[in-house]
């Protein structure tokens, strides 16, 4: 599902909500069978490291850790154990190969954003939600880059939402919401 709207409108706001990164000011948000309200700190992160792989707008990217480093801390706080094979597998299919070892500062801005689409998708969740992840892309890359997340959505058997003001996204998923501006 594509979240759309202009900036200033809380689709990043709907989503932390969803991700439980933020608590709501009223009402309750249940999210695949659970009520995000009752959990709090270590708890509610071991949910999300289960159960949701996030692409933030910023990547986030841990830059004294190289591609495959960033990849490993992102499946050990997510405490699921990823074989060599498994990750060599993810950075294949996700154009990574033979950027393993480099750190961040050597990526350029497409391959950092697949770093953050790979950690985001390296412990298999259910839930996939990405930020804006076009939009800092041409439109040959933005393209790619939601094919991509739908095609890992796909072959993960995971959900995909994807919030952004980016028109291009418009009939590339499955269904769209359109949030407007308050008024």
């Amino acid at each position: 599902m594509a979240v759309i709207g202009p900036s200033g409108c809380g689709k990043t706001t709907f989503l932390h909500l969803l991700a439980g990164l933020l608590r709501p000011a009223g009402g309750t948000i249940r999210l695949m069978g659970q009520d995000l309200s009752e959990l709090r700190g270590a708890a509610l992160d071991r949910y999300r490291g289960r159960h949701i792989g996030l692409v933030f707008q910023q990547f986030h990217l841990m830059r004294a850790l190289n591609v495959r480093g960033n990849l490993q801390l992102a499946a050990k706080l997510a405490r699921c154990s990823v074989s060599n094979d498994d990750l060599d597998a993810l950075c294949r299919r996700l154009g990574l190969d033979g950027l393993e070892h480099h750190k961040p500062s050597m990526l350029s801005q497409g391959q950092a954003q697949r770093v953050a689409i790979a950690r985001a998708l390296v412990h298999r969740p259910p839930i996939i939600m990405a930020d804006e992840p076009t939009s800092a892309l041409d439109d040959d890359n933005a393209r790619q880059v939601i094919d991509l997340l739908k095609e890992t959505a796909a072959a993960a058997d995971a959900a995909l939402l994807v919030v952004t003001h980016d028109q291009r996204v418009r009939g590339l998923l499955d269904s769209e919401l359109e949030l407007r501006a308050p008024a």
